[in-house]
């Protein structure tokens, strides 16, 4: 895996830990900001490579600071 795939991995980590929190499913995080479940499941599994734009949304409809989701220093377990 390389450096940029292991980023998009762990911001994916972080995306379905706020979610989590939250209590919203796949597609009602998605449904808050006009998104499609699939991304934000590749997101989430780290397949996707996505824009800036779109992790703004997310964050927003997580109610949570971007800099939350962008933290890569947290220790996951890679599968």
């Amino acid at each position: 895996m390389d450096k940029h795939q292991k980023i998009f991995k762990i911001i994916g980590l972080n995306v379905k830990e706020y979610r989590k929190k939250a209590n919203l499913t796949q597609q009602q995080l998605a449904d808050k900001f006009a998104g499609d479940r699939s991304k934000i499941s590749d997101i989430e599994n780290g397949k996707e490579n996505f824009m800036f734009s779109t992790l703004v949304d997310i964050a927003e409809g997580l109610n949570v600071d971007l800099r939350d989701l962008l933290i890569v220093e947290k220790n996951y377990n890679e599968k």
